[in-house]
């Protein structure tokens, strides 16, 4: 659940359900950290030619497009769109709190918390660990 001010087609189309998109999208990294282990999914860093260590990764070419045929099948995007003049950034924070969405971490507490940060900082430590050798990609 998310507002966009400019284009749903470049925040929700090219990038949430985007193939190799991954290391830019926050919803694609939830739900690859929930489903590592029923997708076989590997995190990999974000740059490959330049590991920076950080808590956003990406994930191997085949499992990012496992992910996008899961979300495909499984998911689907509605849209408001709201009168002139509106605050959508009020009107998105009132919505999660009315709602909670288990993923949404940025503006609300769920039951969930716990569990997808754990699953994303596990996906974090794998892509930290990767290592290049001899131009075959895989953990150290």
């Amino acid at each position: 659940m998310g507002k966009s001010e400019r284009s749903l087609v470049g925040r929700d189309l090219r990038t949430h359900f985007a193939t190799g998109r991954t290391g830019s999208s926050t919803l694609r990294r939830t739900l690859s950290a929930l489903l590592r282990e029923p997708l076989g999914l590997r995190a990999v860093p974000r740059n490959l030619a330049k590991p920076d260590g950080s808590a956003n990764y990406s994930l191997e070419s085949g499992g990012d497009e496992r992910l996008t045929e899961w979300m495909h099948a499984r998911l689907r995007l509605s849209v408001w769109v709201g009168p002139e003049g509106i605050v959508l950034d009020e009107v998105e924070t009132a919505v999660l709190h009315a709602l909670r969405p288990p993923l949404n971490l940025a503006k609300t507490g769920s039951p969930g918390d716990r569990r997808v940060k754990l699953a994303r900082a596990a996906m974090a430590a794998e892509a930290r660990a990767w290592r290049q050798h001899d131009g075959i990609h895989g953990p150290a």
